[in-house]
């Protein structure tokens, strides 16, 4: 039975009847081609004719699901179903429409296609061209309004009719298992919370984020560093993320809250299970599981800690972060639950090292990328605050601000977002907003008034801004001072955004580079 042609499909599912169209050829049994829909044209990965039994996957098609088609052949119709991801399965049926085969359409890129996380900055022009706040669709076709414009975004993060509550999230956030009724994707914590909850949380861990604090760890921050860099130093080249920018600031953090550091190996691979988007099931599964290791990995730190507090002595002065909050977690003066306690070390651990990681990778690029900025930087180095400024700006380690929901109708930038409405502000897109910076798509190390919003503002500002701007400041004093000929060892098209993971935090799957080896 032959496949071969155009076909023109209809396809039942939660949104109504979709249609689309698909070109196959085939060869004894494999079946190849092309599946064209309103979102762009996906190559089929795997297909087959098998007697009148013709079945194929188009990976990653819709939103980031994968579509499976399963169905019969009788002369020029098909019949049978499609397997949308988590969504599950719907009828579907096709008519051939001609033998001849046309051209392919040319692929939209989308945010979460491959050229779309490679460079997402035309996406987002093109969306402010149409508004600075618009709706886009989301994940299993739900609605989002995307604030993509400078003014309505500074303006958005700090604004008390945006809630960051999960109780207010959609339904289709808790279908994917992001969010619960109470917790958000890291558990209970401060990052999901509104005043006075917030509050309360934010003052319990903010004093260990003190500028003095903050100070007191920059010997140790600069001999972490130099011994990262000494066993760099005699190779000739590395992978700039695994060997020194993921390994920097998960210590510094693991320290600071106190993990002992035979146990810090596996927060590599919790994290990036955390941050999968869970489109499929497969994805989901793994997401699940790496949120269960780390919960029950911090429920048996705290219970290690509880164990260990010193009797008498203030939570202030105890030995690290997590020991001072479990010793105020029984305070009568508004302490921490269990599960408050699970959330904040979790939420300290991700986001403790994940922008950092994605700070010193992505402006190492850019400096790379730009080598007539790289050398004004070596001749100046007295530059190096405002360039990490400018490199937060540019291309900063957090793409999308994490989920918030508007409980009243807000008027802004010229539309109204409806209450109940998941709001997603793209910081990515307001710092490259022509409106507020000058040639924003230009890397320049001293732009000035450079205000930018890569680690938020307002309520939910990011507490560890002054940890992580320290970090980077080390970091790439000693990068630039040890390696005067560090260099791309790749071409720069080449470098890719890591696979499968939500469009929050934006970061390098790796960076490597070479230089001159030098003796320890």
């Amino acid at each position: 039975m032959s496949i071969d042609g155009t076909w023109a499909f209809t396809a039942e599912s939660p949104r109504g009847a979709q249609s689309f169209s698909a070109t196959f050829t085939s060869d004894g049994e494999r079946l190849t081609g092309t599946m064209t829909g309103a979102q762009g044209s996906w190559e089929i990965d795997e297909g087959s004719v098998r007697g009148n039994e013709a079945g194929w996957l188009v990976r990653r098609a819709v939103m980031g699901m994968n579509l499976r088609f399963t169905g019969i052949v009788d002369g020029d119709q098909w019949t049978g179903k499609v397997k949308a991801g988590v969504l599950g399965s719907f009828p579907a049926s096709a008519v051939r429409t001609t033998q001849e085969r046309p051209p392919p359409a040319p692929s939209e890129p989308t945010l979460i296609s491959p050229e779309g996380r490679a460079d997402p900055y035309p996406l987002y022009a093109r969306m402010r061209e149409e508004g600075p706040v618009r709706p886009v669709e989301g994940p299993l076709g739900a609605q989002v309004w995307m604030v993509t414009g400078y003014g309505e975004a500074r303006a958005l993060l700090n604004d008390p009719r945006i809630s960051k509550h999960p109780r207010y999230a959609p339904q289709w956030l808790r279908e994917l298992g992001i969010v619960t009724a109470d917790e958000g994707p890291t558990g209970t914590n401060m990052l999901n919370s509104d005043p006075p909850d917030h509050t309360r949380l934010r003052r319990l861990v903010s004093k260990g984020f003190t500028p003095r604090r903050i100070e007191a760890l920059r010997p140790r921050v600069q001999r972490i560093t130099d011994d990262l860099l000494d066993r760099m130093a005699p190779l000739g080249q590395a992978d700039l993320i695994d060997a020194f920018a993921y390994p920097l600031p998960i210590t510094v953090i693991s320290e600071l809250i106190g993990v002992p550091e035979e146990d810090r190996a596996d927060f590599r691979s919790w994290t990036a299970a955390m941050l999968l988007l869970p489109l499929e099931e497969d994805l989901r599964a793994r997401r699940l599981k790496g949120i269960e290791a780390i919960n029950a990995y911090l429920a048996a730190l705290i219970e290690r800690k509880r164990g260990d507090l010193r009797p008498g002595v203030p939570r202030d002065e105890q030995p690290d972060l997590a020991s001072a909050l479990v010793a105020a977690a029984d305070d009568e003066d508004g302490g921490l639950s269990e599960r408050e306690l699970v959330g904040m070390l979790n939420l300290l651990l991700v986001a403790g090292h994940e922008t950092t990681v994605n700070l010193i990778g992505n402006g190492m690029a850019a400096l790379l990328r730009h080598p007539d900025q790289l050398a004004l930087l070596r001749a100046q180095p007295d530059l190096l605050p405002s360039a990490i400024e400018e490199m937060l700006r540019y291309d900063g380690p957090v793409e999308q601000g994490t989920g918030r929901t508007a409980v009243e109708d807000i008027q802004i930038g010229g539309v109204t977002i409806p209450a109940g409405s998941q709001v997603t502000v793209a910081l990515a897109a307001a710092d490259r907003d022509p409106g507020r910076f000058p040639e924003p798509d230009r890397f320049d190390i001293q732009r000035e008034d450079n205000a930018h919003v890569a680690l938020g503002h307002g309520l939910h500002f990011c507490l560890g801004a002054p940890l992580a701007r320290m970090e980077a400041e080390i970091a790439f004093r000693g990068l630039l001072d040890r390696f005067p000929d560090l260099a791309l060892a790749c071409p720069p098209e080449q470098l890719r955004q890591r696979p499968g993971t939500a469009i929050l935090f934006r970061g390098l799957a790796e960076l490597p580079v070479t230089f001159t080896p030098v003796a320890r």
